[in-house]
């Protein structure tokens, strides 16, 4: 599962957020089930920024989120990113010279689940 949170950055706070985005990092790095994360800057336009992190499950990310350290230190970021889903579950990959593989969704096909 792969998490996505966009930022919008002023030139003058971008010490300030590269200071709480490293912090947020590191809390949810030291989470069961994760498992890699970057923080981005846009190339085009450097007021935009992107924290992406990689899980082995949405039950995983979800735990992780209920940690003390992350709700002190990577929520309060979180809650800056923009209003737009973030969580995506993945339904195909590809290693270098691999194979397409595909994988059923784990979404519920009805609304009961």
């Amino acid at each position: 599962m792969l998490v996505t949170n966009r930022f919008v950055v002023e030139a003058e706070t971008v010490d300030e957020f590269t200071r709480a985005a490293h912090a947020a990092l590191a809390a949810l790095a030291a989470r069961p089930g994760y498992l890699r994360g970057e923080l981005l800057r846009a190339l085009d336009d450097p007021d935009h920024w992107v924290l992406i992190t990689e899980w082995e499950s949405v039950g995983a990310y979800r735990r992780a989120l209920g940690g003390f350290d992350v709700k002190v230190t990577a929520v309060p970021l979180l809650a800056r990113s923009a209003d737009e889903p973030s969580a995506y579950e993945t339904l195909a990959s590809a290693a270098p010279e691999g194979e397409i593989v595909v994988v059923a969704s784990d979404r519920a096909a009805g609304p009961s689940r």
